[in-house]
């Protein structure tokens, strides 16, 4: 008798997963892009639906980039379009936000990000509280507290930066600079928070692509989804106007903190052994 031919391996299921599975991720993505759209906060949703489908972090990190750039650059085009942001002037800023992304996700491929997942629920409670307690913070534009030089080569990169080492409540921080800093009104921050995202998801993305962490099919399916949902999310923004996009805010932030230290795996809980 003739050896027996062994059969091919299967597919990698994180290069071809199933179509249930795909299906899964788009609409995780189109709810992301949606609320993300308006008040931050998508990734709380994209993060741990890739996780669910069992990719591995460091890929579920360079994938969420790749589709946060359709979500974040359709919210920014359909803002730009009614005159909320001017993508022209804002180029310098985002350049800024996209250096800092690229260092975080640099650190990302060799560092887990440990003590930011222990301190950012706290973080996010506090924005929570400054917009759930401050019933005039951010329906007008204030005094600027930074110069727009000083904003873009201090607080915009640091952002980037976390933005780039783990992201979740990205657009939130990035909400409380705008408004509180650059005296920005709640509309016009959201605005400009967008296209500084989608900065700092391209300086992130060139980094975990160039480290193989990006998952293409997934990527670009999701990518639809947050396409789809930031266009509708930006929309319903600019014709609800503050009425709906601080209370989103406040319950995005709460959400999110709340999930993050309700995860088992969560360094808070490690540490404290419950």
């Amino acid at each position: 008798m003739g050896r027996a031919v062994p059969s091919p391996p299967p597919d990698d299921p994180l290069e071809d997963p199933g179509l249930l599975i795909l299906l899964f991720l788009f609409a995780a993505a189109l709810l992301a892009g949606f609320i993300d759209a308006i008040a931050g906060g998508g990734g709380m949703l994209t993060i741990p639906a890739m996780l669910l489908a069992g990719i591995p972090p460091l890929q579920v990190l360079g994938t969420n980039k790749l589709q946060s750039l359709f979500g974040s650059g359709s919210a920014s085009l359909a803002y730009a379009r009614h005159g909320h942001v001017d993508l022209r002037s804002q180029w310098p800023m985002a350049l800024t936000a996209a250096a800092g992304a690229a260092l975080g996700a640099l650190l990302a491929t060799v560092v887990p990000g440990d003590a930011l997942k222990a301190v950012l629920p706290f973080l996010l409670i506090g924005i929570a509280v400054y917009f759930g307690f401050k019933p005039d913070a951010g329906h007008l534009d204030r005094h600027r507290r930074l110069s727009t030089t000083a904003f873009a080569l201090t607080f915009v990169p640091v952002i980037g930066f976390y933005d780039g080492v783990f992201g979740p409540g990205t657009g939130s921080f990035l909400m409380l600079g705008f408004i509180g800093l650059a005296g920005y009104g709640v509309l016009k921050a959201t605005a400009h928070t967008k296209f500084l995202n989608f900065g700092s998801n391209v300086g992130a993305f060139a980094v975990f692509l160039a480290f193989g962490a990006v998952l293409w099919k997934v990527g670009l399916v999701m990518g639809a989804g947050q396409f789809v949902g930031a266009h509708l999310g930006s929309r319903f923004a600019m014709k609800q106007g503050v009425r709906v996009i601080k209370p989103l805010l406040v319950t995005v932030s709460v959400v999110l903190a709340i999930r993050l230290l309700a995860d088992p795996a969560h360094p808070l809980r490690l540490w404290l052994g419950f």
